[in-house]
């Protein structure tokens, strides 16, 4: 009888390891794809994911390798990779109505900013995250599936989100494509989606590239001494009105950037 006890016993953790394990892979896949469905139907650009690893022990989990596309008519082929990414959340809560993520540390991400006076790479694609959702909470995305837009419903709540170490490469169109790289300070939301209704996807989407998009337009605009010097070299060899040249240029800048 013991003998019969301990194989069952055997049997039965084995099932719990298995089970375990193809929720596992389930869950991690199922994110993956997810991001790489969903994604461009919010963006109107490509959206890859190299992998994604959730513990459903510790709530632990990491991305790997997320790579935004630049929309028309930028011509960097990015406007944000991100290396690595680390989360936390509550295991239990990914089977509840709301996902609770107690952190997400985005490390060292690549930014580029592109544009000038009549707009930028960032903008718009937060502008096509608009054009693409509709409803009291902007969650209803254009063009997806109804499982898709279970999905995009899908209530999270985010304690703190943070970008640090993240390196802007601006290329400015007013300057004749001339092309900058700064630091960006680090980025930090917290407390999203706390109340009942929680935050979506794609409102979690919209808020972090408004943050991004508007730390990059600061960060530009702080390189004002940079940008003067792009701008003088631009000019040379123009002629006797080069003062004004540089002068019209760093003026609609400074315009440009009195709007964001």
């Amino acid at each position: 009888m013991k003998k019969i006890l301990l194989r069952v016993c055997i049997a039965l953790v084995a099932l719990i390891i298995i089970a375990a394990l193809a929720v596992h892979f389930f869950l991690d896949s199922a994110v993956k794809r997810g991001v790489e469905t969903i994604g461009p139907k919010l963006t109107k650009v490509d959206v890859k994911l190299d992998g994604v690893h959730l513990s459903l022990l510790s709530g632990a989990g990491s991305i790997k390798g997320l790579a935004v596309g630049n929309p028309e008519p930028y011509k960097s082929p990015h406007s944000i990779t991100v290396g690595t990414a680390s989360l936390a959340l509550q295991p239990g809560s990914l089977f509840a109505d709301k996902v609770i993520i107690k952190s997400i540390d985005v490390e060292s991400p690549e930014i580029t900013f592109e544009g000038g006076l009549t707009g930028n790479n960032l903008k718009k694609i937060e502008d096509n995250i608009n054009a693409a959702t509709s409803g009291p909470h902007g969650t209803n995305v254009a063009n997806a599936t109804p499982k898709e837009q279970k999905k995009a419903n899908r209530k999270l709540e985010v304690d703190d989100f943070k970008i640090t170490g993240a390196k802007l490469t601006a290329t400015l169109t007013d300057l004749g494509g001339k092309t900058i790289t700064i630091p960006l300070p680090t980025i930090e939301l917290q407390n999203l989606g706390t109340g009942p209704d929680g935050i979506t996807p794609a409102e979690l989407t919209k808020k972090v590239l408004s943050e991004i998009e508007k730390k990059s337009v600061e960060a530009v605009s702080s390189s004002a001494g940079n940008l003067g010097n792009l701008a003088g070299s631009l000019t040379k060899g123009l002629g006797t009105n080069t003062s004004g040249s540089v002068s019209n240029i760093t003026r609609g800048l400074g315009k440009f950037f009195r709007r964001k």
